[in-house]
């Protein structure tokens, strides 16, 4: 039975695939009330937020620093990156670690992850159609099929990492 039920999911996937072509999963979290999206290969996890010890003449996008199995790894608040409202971390707050380059992690403070989307080449579109030009970290627009009209902003992480 096992087998049958792996075989109809995998034939599923397949037809999907075909249909869009190649799917990269997407990891959406909420931002100000805002859906925005990172390739699901640059989050190595998600946590609920520890104590964050703050440390002193750090950029004001930094939050601070946590420990992580005993490695310490900075915490960046989106919000404050993006220049949004700043809200007080409560329940479902998270904070995504992502690969900061040479082997170090970073954190990134979001206000709710929401859930993994699989979007393939045709579902994501230019960040040119938001009109004017936009900042280096939004790469494009994800229109999910049979989403209902759900719109994530797809974002580039090294621009966000590179610290003012």
């Amino acid at each position: 039975m096992a087998a049958l039920v792996k075989a109809r999911a995998e034939r599923r996937a397949m037809r999907r695939a075909g249909e869009g072509g190649r799917r990269v999963e997407y990891l959406a979290f909420l931002l100000a009330g805002e859906l925005y999206a990172v390739a699901m290969a640059h989050v190595a996890e998600i946590r609920r937020p520890p104590p964050i010890t703050e440390v002193p003449r750090a950029p004001s996008t930094v939050l601070g620093v946590i420990s992580v199995r005993g490695k310490l790894v900075t915490v960046i608040d989106l919000r404050r990156r993006f220049q949004l409202p700043e809200t007080p971390v409560d329940r479902k707050t998270r904070i995504l670690l992502a690969d900061g380059g040479a082997g170090e992690q970073i954190g990134l403070l979001v206000d709710e992850v929401q859930q993994v989307w699989r979007l393939a080449a045709d579902e994501i579109e230019p960040a040119s159609v938001l009109g004017g030009e936009q900042p280096a970290h939004i790469v494009g627009i994800g229109r999910p099929a049979g989403a209902s009209g759900a719109i994530l902003v797809l974002l580039d992480l090294r621009p966000i990492l590179e610290l003012p």
